[in-house]
């Protein structure tokens, strides 16, 4: 089981990235999923996470108005689209899979993809 996460990069304050997050050897219509991402020196932290059908989802507060996450099951692959991107936004971020309810504690995900970088600079 494998999650590839891809878009990551640089980008300017104020910008926009959308993140994919693809499954490889498991069909991702059976799992919530959900982001997090984990500044320098510190844990990792719930961005947003969504449901198995994409009917529900949530955010953490400094994303709402922010970021919107979805999916398309039938290409297996759940995105997260960040918008006005801010320098304390920089980190690696991941994606992760879990049966059950929408949750934003890490510890509760049982799947995870690599993780990628995410830098906010001018």
């Amino acid at each position: 089981l494998q999650l590839v996460e891809s878009g990551g990069g640089l980008v300017q304050p104020g910008g926009s990235l959308r993140r994919s997050c693809t499954a490889s050897g498991f069909t991702l219509a059976n799992y919530v999923i959900g982001w997090f991402g984990e500044a320098q020196g510190k844990g990792s932290e719930g961005v947003a996470c969504i449901g198995s059908t994409g009917g529900t989802s949530s955010y953490t507060d400094s994303m709402k108005g922010r970021a919107t996450i979805s999916r398309d099951n039938a290409k297996n692959t759940v995105y997260l689209q960040m918008n006005n991107l801010k320098p304390e936004d920089t980190g690696i971020y991941y994606c992760a899979a879990r049966v059950g309810r929408l949750t934003m504690r890490p510890g509760a995900y049982d799947y995870w993809g690599q993780g990628t970088q995410v830098t906010v600079s001018s």
